[in-house]
């Protein structure tokens, strides 16, 4: 569910009408619905009632500062897996005790960072990684609380860029030889260890591979007990997939997949962390464009927008769908027209959807991109010098530009021409 809406013919975002807000900023621009972003932690909370737990949002599927203040707020942790994350997360105020960093190339400059403003845990991938942490917590006299990501080989049956938990992913280590490196991390000075991670993909849209790892997770809970480890946390990842393409069947819901957490773990005893991105913020985002040209070619016609692939990626680099709407509504039964969406870069791959049918378009009319809050405005560029675009946040009736768009002169600025030149 979000909160994008016809109201009166005019699609809104909660009680803002987006020409509203196009008149204000130009277009193209990212909004979000903060109402949206509440209810989908929220449903996250209800789904892991009863379990000790904590909901460490992923900022990498959107990292804008009101956001993260947003989630932050509502009382969610962070997943960091950065040091400039790591640094988003504390400049809007989550507490370094409720923040986890992950990721499988952390400098000595990223572990010392978050050693010195607090950390909740290091979710280690290596056995280098552990070597180099326990030598920069030495140096600081600092302990390290780490828990160690297994690889359960595990196909998430997902997008293969998107893929973490196989034998061939370059992520976590292999669950056969988790017990010794278990070992050699209790061997090490300066880290305690305190519990086990796991991650297998994004945009799961299929419970079983869930429910396959986490019960492995569970057997590697006993062995590693049995070992003498106190393994008092466990981090589940997170990876739930949202509904990109409205006329499939929609993927399981958070309260399903907490049913598959405390069937599997839920006897442990241990405090559970999950680490949703794209559920809370990808329905809770939309990419709005206006039509430049409408294009009549040989064999199609092309609606060619102002918001490109640098604006949104995700169809270039994954093939990925996004629901495209007229952001006036049609008419019940309005005739449906076949379009290439495409963008003004100078790229073929600057497509976004062929043969997309939609009500006949006119230029200027706006275009709404669905479920485009996560990974839309994070991986977006100034490739073919286009600015990034704004992104504004709505509450109720009420929106904010919470980034805007820079300036030429902003853009240009940033370069140093060398005196030799």
């Amino acid at each position: 569910m979000d909160h994008f809406l016809y109201k009166n013919g005019i699609l809104h975002a909660e009680d803002v009408a987006l020409p509203e807000i196009a008149a204000a900023v130009g277009t193209p621009f990212y909004v979000y619905s903060s109402a949206t972003l509440t209810r989908h932690f929220q449903v996250f909370e209800d789904a892991l009632a009863g379990l000790d737990h904590l909901i460490c949002y992923a900022m990498k599927s959107n990292s804008n500062q009101a956001v993260i203040a947003h989630m932050a707020s509502l009382g969610a942790g962070m997943d960091v897996v950065s040091g400039g994350e790591y640094h988003r997360a504390r400049a809007a105020g989550v507490p370094g005790d409720r923040i986890v960093f992950s990721g499988v190339g952390k400098t000595a400059e990223e572990m010392a960072l978050a050693l010195e403003g607090g950390i909740r845990q290091f979710n280690v991938e290596s056995e280098p990684e552990l070597q180099r942490l326990s030598q920069v917590a030495e140096r600081m006299g600092k302990t390290a609380p780490i828990t160690i990501r297994v690889n359960p080989d595990v196909d998430a049956r997902t997008h293969e860029k998107i893929a973490t938990g196989r034998k061939e992913d370059k992520f976590g280590i292999p669950i056969a030889r988790a017990r010794e490196v278990y070992r050699l991390a209790a061997s090490l000075p300066g880290l305690q260890v305190i519990g086990i991670d796991v991650h297998i993909g994004s945009q799961l849209t299929d419970l079983e591979p869930f429910e396959i790892a986490y019960k492995k997770v569970a057997e590697l809970t006993h062995a590693l007990r049995a070992d003498g480890h106190e393994i008092s946390r466990l981090d589940l990842g997170g990876g739930l997939g949202i509904p990109y393409e409205r006329s499939n069947t929609a993927p399981p819901l958070p309260l399903e997949y907490g049913e598959v957490i405390k069937r599997t773990v839920g006897d442990l005893g241990c405090e559970i962390e999950i680490e949703p991105g794209r559920l809370i913020s990808g329905n809770a985002g939309l990419l709005v464009a206006s039509t430049i040209y409408v294009k009549h070619g040989e064999d199609r016609d092309f609606l060619i927008l102002d918001a490109a692939m640098n604006d949104l990626i995700r169809p270039a680099m994954y093939g990925a769908w996004h629901d495209m709407v007229p952001v006036v509504e049609p008419a019940p039964g309005a005739e449906q027209t076949p379009y290439d969406i495409v963008g003004p870069v100078c790229e073929s791959g600057d497509t976004f959807a062929k043969q997309r049918n939609l009500p006949a378009m006119a230029e200027g009319d706006l275009i709404a991109f669905r479920s485009a809050g996560a990974y839309g405005a994070v991986m977006s560029s100034e490739y073919n010098s286009r600015p990034l675009i704004p992104e504004v946040m709505v509450n109720g009736d009420q929106f904010a530009v919470i980034r805007a768009r820079p300036s030429f002169d902003d853009m240009i600025n940033r370069d140093t021409i060398p005196t030799w030149v």
